[in-house]
């Protein structure tokens, strides 16, 4: 069953959180993260990307950005920015957007559990992505970007997050986009007891975000067990930093593509494959947005297209039965000449959160259509997971993104 346990964290002050408290690493490019970074010094992004500090022709992945955020981080932690738990303790994080709350539990979970699936996976993780962070956790000896990882909801952890977020927080701030972050300390022994006890009750776990992440600490963890044939298990190696939230306060955002060409087909030979697999059920200069699994927008020659899967392409299978699986046998294979869309150039793909009109303008810059999708949802996710098979490439967005920093679990 499920291991998640409480663990000594290390958190900035509250008078710091709010300026340290960051957006994971991967959601900057290295010029973008230079530039949050000469505006917020205390920003955790100068850790986690620590080439801001070098000139840029030092490479990214220089054995001396790893040194740098290693001696950046625990300098902090050292002059007192962070604060070290005197004992155990699980936290309460929640993040507030658009008026949606959602809140979960930081706590650390087993690479025991990544191993032998209880912790499910949707997608496959590539090595040459998680070099870097096996890195950077290495280099830094802690854990700073919290995987996150969903579980059926839970009425024992319910009835604790919503008892203990009556009491005041301990961090509580709105970040420079809007989202609203507050969290609390689980610190008492019987609720410790009850949270650890409901975990180990569950049979499986699920990534949600951080698959390259959680690859990269579970490789950390299990090479410091061959450096250390004695180990016990009860190493912090052998755990890593998560936030854990219940199915049903999640959002999966919508993860849309764009196309930079036909594959040599004229307008009409494509919209004649479309007519093929698709339905049209209403189209506009106005963009649509699709309504309900099945449904698939196109822009096409500066004008909407609200599609219907027709019912002959649909399936009950996990994956076939995926929207996003259907437009890529379907259309983005067979017909436009994308056979691995994790590689192929002509591809690209652009996140719910940047809205239609972000479609709108790549189609005007660089792409000849758009294809906007209905969200996966969570239950999908869940089947795909439970029958250890994995989901096309960008199948999933979810919103709001985990800071980083706020939480840190050393592995020393």
């Amino acid at each position: 069953m499920a291991k998640v346990l409480p663990f000594y964290g290390i958190r900035p002050t509250v008078e710091k959180c709010s300026k340290i408290a960051a957006l994971p690493y991967d959601v900057y490019n290295r010029e973008e993260a230079k530039v949050v970074v000469l505006k917020n010094p205390d920003s955790f992004l100068a850790i986690d990307r620590a080439e801001t500090s070098f000139p840029d022709d030092v490479d990214t992945y220089d054995e001396r950005v790893y040194q740098k955020a290693h001696d950046l981080l625990w300098d902090k932690i050292n002059k007192g920015d962070f604060v070290k738990e005197n004992k155990k303790v699980y936290y309460i994080y929640e993040l507030i957007m658009d008026g949606r709350s959602q809140t979960g539990i930081v706590a650390c979970a087993s690479i025991d559990d990544y191993v032998n699936n209880i912790i499910k996976k949707h997608e496959n993780t590539r090595a040459d992505k998680e070099v870097d962070r096996i890195k950077h956790v290495t280099a830094c000896e802690a854990q700073t970007g919290p995987i996150f990882l969903a579980y059926r909801s839970n009425d024992t952890i319910n009835d604790i997050v919503e008892k203990v977020k009556k009491t005041p927080a301990l961090y509580d701030f709105t970040a420079e986009d809007g989202i609203s972050h507050k969290a609390w300390i689980i610190d008492n022994d019987n609720d410790i007891a009850s949270v650890e006890k409901a975990f180990s009750s569950m049979d499986s776990i699920y990534i949600a975000d951080g698959h390259h992440r959680c690859a990269s600490a579970c490789k950390v963890g299990l090479k410091k067990r061959e450096e250390n044939p004695g180990y016990t298990g009860d190493e912090e190696f052998n755990y890593f930093l998560s936030v854990l939230f219940p199915d049903d306060q999640l959002m999966i955002m919508d993860y849309n593509r764009v196309v930079k060409d036909l594959n040599g087909l004229s307008d009409e030979e494509f919209l004649n494959n479309i007519d093929k697999v698709f339905d049209t059920i209403d189209s506009s200069d106005d963009a649509i947005k699709p309504s309900k699994k099945g449904e698939v927008s196109m822009y096409f020659n500066n004008k909407w297209t609200l599609l219907k899967i027709k019912e002959a392409f649909t399936s009950n299978d996990p994956i076939k039965g995926l929207d996003v699986s259907i437009l890529q046998n379907e259309i983005l294979n067979p017909v436009l000449g994308i056979e691995d869309p994790k590689t192929d150039k002509r591809i690209d793909f652009v996140g719910g959160i940047r809205g239609l009109k972000e479609l709108e303008r790549r189609c005007s810059l660089d792409c000849k259509l758009a294809f906007a999708m209905y969200p996966t949802s969570i239950n999908e996710l869940f089947e795909v997971a439970d029958a250890h098979l994995l989901m096309p490439p960008k199948s999933t967005w979810f919103e709001p993104k985990l800071r980083s920093g706020m939480f840190i679990h050393s592995i020393k």
